[in-house]
């Protein structure tokens, strides 16, 4: 996607450059002069210039939409046996994870859910009253989120991994990342959905597969996170 921004920004610098490389030159070479009279040539219909006109437009957004074709299949794509599945479930005003498998159910069979509440943005993370939900999830695993909501529309968006997608009842939307770098990220709703919509926070903590399978375990015999 780094890519994709920076050709889309070079291909607009160059056209600016051209378009005003032909103003700059059409103001200095063909203005009126002193001791001129009367209307300069009048030169229109030439079907070479009009036809680039309308070709190199074309091919500029011909080879945008490649790229961005191209580079929205690879970020879309998901996996058939992705390492982890969460249930993202979105609601006025906080978030919902639920890890599905059977390695990640309770001994009454529910699965391992983190439940969160409305908070503030210094508020620290955690599962308890006013702290921000938390999504533990291994590095260097292939993670599927599948978006729900159950009430408006949402939007997932955790700024440090470039990508947002929106959370649209009774439509579930899915996708796949795979974090390489281990920390803390910050995440929110990035769809205004309600009075608490500031309040719609949670954190993405992206641990060791040791430590992810300590929050497991934890999780399993109802620990505290």
């Amino acid at each position: 996607m780094l890519s994709l921004w920076q050709g889309s920004w070079i291909a607009a610098f160059a056209v600016g450059a051209i378009v005003w490389g032909l103003i700059i030159w059409a103001v200095l070479f063909h203005r009126k002069r002193k001791g001129e009279e009367g209307l300069p040539a009048q030169v229109r219909y030439n079907l070479p210039v009009e036809m680039l006109y309308t070709a190199v437009p074309f091919v500029i957004i011909g080879v945008l939409f490649f790229y961005t074709a191209r580079d929205e299949a690879y970020v879309e794509k998901l996996s058939a046996k992705p390492d982890v599945t969460v249930d993202v479930i979105g609601y006025q005003w906080s978030w919902q994870f639920d890890y599905l498998g059977d390695g990640y159910k309770k001994a009454d069979g529910s699965p391992i859910s983190i439940v969160g509440t409305p908070t503030s943005p210094d508020a620290p993370g955690g599962t308890a009253q006013g702290e921000k939900p938390v999504l533990v999830v291994p590095v260097d695993k292939t993670v599927r989120f599948n978006l729900k909501s159950d009430n408006v529309i949402h939007s997932f968006w955790v700024p440090a991994f470039i990508y947002k997608k929106d959370v649209v009842p009774g439509y579930v939307n899915k996708f796949e990342l795979r974090p390489t770098k281990t920390g803390t990220y910050e995440g929110r709703c990035a769809e205004f959905c309600g009075v608490d919509h500031s309040r719609m926070l949670f954190q993405v903590k992206v641990v060791t597969q040791a430590e992810f399978n300590d929050f497991v375990a934890q999780q399993k015999s109802g620990g505290a996170q």
